[in-house]
């Protein structure tokens, strides 16, 4: 795992250039403790998620890893492989601040589903995405069978995880999966970008939303509501409201 720190944004690397950035046990845990000390450094605003090279954002899990794992029966698949890839997904889905995924080539698999976890994503023009787990014998476990069809519908999701075939990334951007597409050689830059352009507002605040768009996503209107509400609050006494509101009344001053 690379980490690079410029303008108060960190980017990290899937090193694993010569695997398609495939995702071995030590490369999820190098990441899950990569965004956990992120996520505890005020001088660190935003994180942008990448592969090395131009192959592959990741091709997917390690698979010599897993079977291994499977060899030795369900539990210890679930102990070592499914329960570690869902806790990336979900850190990565909950994360405090925002986390932009710039996919450099092929997100296949984990890939996938990093991308489908993350708040944003970015994608260059050759990128592609794919659920190929069925061509091995199991469904998308890392939290693929669930987020994918809630971000981009059930027919749609259904299509990819029972066929395994890739799609663009200009399809991807259809359906939703990622926000944008752009030339390869303007993808960190692009990825550079949109973390600035968040990241100059209120860090309480972008938490506050983070949360509360992850959290209300799935609940019934009341409920997410009642999640929204509870953001709004628990920014009201902040420095960023109070900051935010001088701002707006110097520049908007009442009428005498």
């Amino acid at each position: 795992m690379i980490v690079e720190l410029h303008d108060r944004v960190a980017t990290l690397t899937i090193d694993r250039e010569h695997k398609l950035n495939a995702l071995d046990y030590p490369a999820i845990d190098a990441l899950l403790e990569a965004l956990d000390r992120i996520a505890t450094d005020g001088t660190i605003r935003a994180v942008i998620l990448t592969g090395a090279g131009r192959r592959a954002f990741s091709a997917g899990a390690d698979i010599p890893a897993l079977a291994a794992s499977i060899g030795l029966g369900p539990e210890r698949a679930l102990h070592d492989f499914v329960r570690r890839g869902q806790a990336l997904t979900r850190r990565i889905e909950e994360y405090p601040k925002p986390l932009i995924v710039a996919v450099n080539g092929l997100a296949y698999g984990a890939g996938c589903e990093i991308t489908e976890a993350a708040p944003l994503a970015i994608a260059a023009e050759h990128a592609s995405f794919a659920k190929p787990e069925i061509t091995l014998g199991f469904p998308p476990p890392f939290g693929g069978t669930q987020r994918l069809a809630r971000h981009i519908g059930r027919k749609r999701a259904l299509e990819l995880i029972l066929t395994g075939d890739p799609i663009p990334a200009a399809r991807a951007a259809e359906l939703g999966l990622v926000n944008a597409v752009v030339p390869a050689d303007e993808l960190l830059p692009a990825a550079r970008d949109l973390a600035a352009r968040t990241i100059r507002h209120a860090p309480t605040a972008i938490t506050a939303c983070l949360r509360a768009v992850t959290r209300g996503l799935n609940l019934p209107i009341d409920e997410a509501l009642a999640v929204e509400a509870a953001a709004f609050a628990a920014t009201v006494p902040t420095d960023g409201v109070r900051t935010g509101l001088r701002r707006f009344l110097d520049a908007h001053p009442a009428d005498a």
